[in-house]
């Protein structure tokens, strides 16, 4: 017969306030030019290769104000001033991306395409070749001419 094993208590890590790295607010209290990250997706902005200025303390931190956030849903500020604009793909770059997803997306055997990527490295092929049945007409894209392209699935 086996013993129930014990739970062990996870040690908190406390750090007191002062002495954290990063500048701290709490829900609704930070300034204005400091946004999340989806917010800055939100403006069509990126970070720009700084890092973040501030943290925005979580939610149970909030009744802790002498102790620093150390929690997984603290979320990082950055600077609206500091952040560039999005990079936008260039048109070769989007064809070689296309080109990528064609390759993982289309069957060998039947050579349909599909919306989502198809199990080549464990099947070989689509389920449908696979199992012997036709698939509905909304899984795939139906193109009147044969698709090829030269890239290794």
């Amino acid at each position: 017969m086996t013993r129930p094993r014990k739970k062990r208590r996870r040690e908190i890590k406390r750090v007191p306030r002062g002495t954290a790295t990063l500048e701290e607010f709490d829900r609704r209290a930070c300034p204005e030019g400091l946004v999340t990250r989806r917010q800055l997706r939100e403006l069509g902005l990126s970070p720009g290769g700084h890092g973040p200025v501030a943290v925005l303390r979580c939610k149970g931190c909030s009744y802790r104000p002498d102790q620093s956030c150390n929690h997984p849903q603290r979320g990082w500020l950055y600077d609206v001033n500091l952040a560039r604009p999005k990079r936008v793909p260039t048109l070769a770059q989007e064809e070689a991306l296309d080109r990528a997803m064609a390759a993982r997306s289309t069957c060998p055997q039947c050579r349909r395409r599909y919306y989502f990527c198809l199990p080549l490295r464990t099947q070989g092929c689509c389920d449908p070749c696979a199992r012997g049945y036709e698939p509905s007409p909304d899984t795939y894209m139906a193109f009147t001419a044969p698709v090829t392209h030269r890239l290794a699935a």
